[in-house]
């Protein structure tokens, strides 16, 4: 059984940051239990990334707008933001810019997903 365990912490050690937190959500699924204390053990650099999967708000930012791409993306920030023409073309014109405050998960994914299939980018940023 001591072989087995040595072997395993092994294993673990060759995990990147990534594949422990996939690691983790799989167990937690599985166990049906919450890993609370795993961030603890983790290093400075890798408890970063866990914490900003926990944010539940983001910042939606309009960040770049390709010349021949502007019209797409004033429908879109219309559409997002409810804003008259001038107000888009204003906000679109002067990206780098906050598209929205705050959003729910989904909804800035969602948000953003739009943004970029019209050839803009966009960046969540978690609050």
């Amino acid at each position: 059984m001591k072989k087995n365990t040595e072997q395993l912490v092994e294993d673990l050690s060759q995990l990147t940051v990534l594949e422990m937190s996939e690691l983790k959500t799989l167990l937690e699924e599985k166990w049906g239990v919450k890993a609370a204390a795993a961030a603890v053990a983790m290093a400075p650099a890798a408890a970063a990334a866990p914490a900003e999967a926990e944010a539940t708000d983001f910042q939606i930012t309009l960040t770049d707008v390709p010349a021949d791409k502007k019209i797409g993306v004033i429908k879109v920030i219309r559409e997002i933001t409810g804003l008259g023409l001038k107000e888009a073309k204003d906000l679109v014109d002067s990206a780098p810019k906050v598209v929205k405050e705050s959003a729910p998960k989904a909804e800035a994914e969602a948000i953003k997903k739009k943004i970029d299939d019209t050839g803009a980018k966009a960046v969540l940023k978690g609050l």
